[in-house]
């Protein structure tokens, strides 16, 4: 007679009690126990950089501190505990010509000279990377004395950005005594149009 075989048997698939009991009380493997070190180095260093650094810079900080991992084995890591840094996105643009908007004639001629203070100014938008985001900066600056006479800064690239620089050199130059009736403001021809209609002369 042919004999069945037990529930319990392996040979069903399944594995006896024994199996998982072991299993639960065995030591972590010397690979486990290595990924937990490392998991641990990893946190400090995505830590101690303000969270910003992603797979590529925490491997390349834990390689000139000493510890010795693959960069495959970080980026493994990395995303099993959900780590990440800050993606960098397309740089925005600060001059887009505006085609449909009257152009002011330019007074200077690329001639960015001048013999005294307060006869050209000259303007430009940047911006620059946050935890925020892009923040965006106008300047105006003095062609003879390299000072900035007046600036803003805001979170959105709007016209308001540049004349309120444009507005601040007026008022602070203005409020020392100075006479700015022979005064040229140049600035480009980007996008931001009430910009450039304020330009070019007061």
């Amino acid at each position: 007679m042919r004999c069945l075989p037990s529930p319990r048997s392996s040979r069903c698939g399944r594995s006896p009690p024994s199996t998982y009991y072991a299993a639960k009380t065995r030591p972590p493997s010397a690979p486990a126990v290595r990924d937990m070190e490392l998991v641990e180095q990893i946190h400090r260093v995505h830590r101690e950089n303000y969270a910003v650094y992603g797979a590529r810079k925490v491997y390349a900080e834990l390689k000139r501190q000493g510890i010795r991992v693959a960069r495959c084995t970080v980026e493994r890591l990395m995303r099993a505990e959900g780590l990440r840094g800050i993606t960098r996105s397309k740089n925005p643009r600060t001059t887009i010509t505006a085609a449909d908007t009257d152009r002011p004639a330019d007074l200077v001629n690329r001639g960015f000279t001048a013999s005294a203070p307060d006869q050209l100014w000259v303007a430009d938008i940047t911006y620059v990377r946050t935890f925020a985001g892009w923040t965006y900066c106008a300047f105006v600056i003095d062609v003879f004395s390299r000072r900035i006479v007046g600036w803003q800064s805001s979170t959105s690239l709007r016209t308001d950005l540049a004349l309120d620089a444009l507005e601040m050199g007026i008022w602070t130059r203005e409020h020392a005594g100075q006479n700015l009736s022979q005064l040229i403001h140049h600035s480009d021809r980007g996008a931001q149009g009430g910009f450039n209609r304020s330009s070019q002369h007061l």
